[in-house]
């Protein structure tokens, strides 16, 4: 396991991208916790992430995008998801769409959507751009703990599953304690899965 400080976007980046090309395992600063990053295709890689953090099998896992450009690759954008993302600029919000035909892999396996999130992070965003593709995102803690701030604390309650993490992206201490909120718009109206960072009625008043 390598630690980098996060001092220089650019060239973290591109580490952390090269990790994640040979199916490597990243604990990464977001805009709300940090997390676990994968390439969110990749079966053996979401597996690794499913073991690290003794995730119950089938749970969904979400990913980081650049932009809605981006997830408009892999998800069916509608107007529900232009409704919300108009008012709601890239930040601690996690929209479930259908996924688009053909997405078989990583985390669209089994399952007929697909959620992501544009973090409000210029590492993130950065990061998903130079890997060209979308990037696991599960709090880094392992399942039903508390999530942790800094990496030192988040590594040593993974205990011996740390080992599993090939690169952490140490950032200080990370700014909010809660995740994001989780909406799926698969319907075309807003469904709440997950109230997080931002309220649930700020999410329906738009509809």
């Amino acid at each position: 396991m390598e630690t980098i400080q996060l001092t220089d976007v650019t060239s973290a980046a591109a580490k952390a991208a090269a990790v994640l090309r040979q199916g490597g395992v990243i604990l990464y600063p977001t805009d709300t916790l940090y997390g676990l990053g994968v390439d969110a295709l990749s079966d053996a890689a979401v597996d690794r992430v499913y073991a690290i953090k003794g995730r119950e099998p089938g749970k969904p896992m979400h990913c980081i995008v650049a932009d809605l450009q981006m997830a408009g690759q892999y998800a069916e954008i509608n107007d529900a998801v232009q409704k919300i993302t108009e008012r709601f600029p890239p930040g601690p919000l996690t929209l479930i769409l259908r996924k688009k035909a053909g997405m078989k892999t990583g985390i669209a396996r089994n399952i007929d959507t697909i959620g992501f999130r544009i973090p409000d992070n210029e590492f993130c965003r950065h990061l998903a751009r130079t890997y060209g593709g979308p990037i696991t995102t599960p709090s880094a803690n392992p399942a039903g703990a508390q999530p942790l701030l800094l990496p030192k604390e988040i590594l040593a309650q993974f205990g011996g599953a740390a080992v599993g993490i090939n690169l952490v992206i140490d950032a200080g201490a990370a700014p909010l304690t809660k995740p994001s909120t989780v909406v799926s718009v698969v319907s075309g109206e807003p469904r709440i899965l997950r109230e997080g960072a931002i309220p649930t009625a700020d999410i329906l008043s738009l509809f």
